[in-house]
């Protein structure tokens, strides 16, 4: 995907996702997202999003209590397996920022790392991508040589991609002239509808 779709990647997360679950399968991560601003919500139900790492992957933690990262007690070292669901809103995204990496090692006191590789570094990623999400609680950074991204639906490119959000914009829109009976939490506290004083 091209950086502009990375970049709308982020913000259909941002505003109102939660990482809601992680799977590690051998060299494979997928880090699955709901509530993202993809799709009409009312023709397919399930909101998500998935990304999936692969090609000498990895994947860190950055926390201050251990109770935050409870869920990777879990981790099968020999098989290098875990599946895991939890709900943790997201605060930021971003892609291979450095500098935004940098904060991680400032803001939290401890980081637990997975990885294959016997000689990987968190302080020199050498992959070719890497994703940064914080939490409320924690913050993670995972990637590989390989990133994919997935609907329930359909695997993504760059068409498809914008296609889903301005299906999601539309039915924002909608949502927003109509103001039905039932209230959609996404359209409601987005950030471009503003408050009246």
């Amino acid at each position: 995907m091209n950086t502009r779709s990375l970049k709308l990647i982020r913000d259909v997360i941002v505003n109102s996702g939660k990482w809601t679950a992680l799977e590690i399968s051998q060299d494979s991560i997928y880090l699955t997202f709901r509530d993202v601003e993809l799709g009409n919500p009312k023709s397919g139900g399930d909101v998500s999003l998935t990304v999936r790492f692969a090609e000498d992957s990895f994947f860190a933690a950055f926390y201050n209590n251990i109770w935050d990262i409870d869920f990777l007690s879990k981790y099968d070292y020999k098989n290098q397996l875990l599946s895991e669901e939890f709900t943790f809103n997201v605060k930021e995204v971003k892609f291979i920022d450095f500098e935004y990496l940098n904060t991680f090692f400032y803001n939290y006191k401890k980081d637990k790392i997975i990885s294959g590789e016997e000689e990987f570094s968190i302080h020199n990623i050498r992959c070719d991508f890497f994703m940064l999400v914080e939490c409320e609680e924690m913050a993670i950074a995972v990637g590989g040589n390989q990133m994919d991204f997935f609907t329930p639906f359909e695997r993504l490119d760059d068409l498809s991609l914008r296609e889903l959000s301005n299906e999601w914009m539309l039915y924002f829109l909608n949502y927003h002239m109509k103001r039905n009976i039932i209230k959609d939490p996404m359209c409601e506290n987005h950030p471009l509808i503003y408050t009246k004083k």
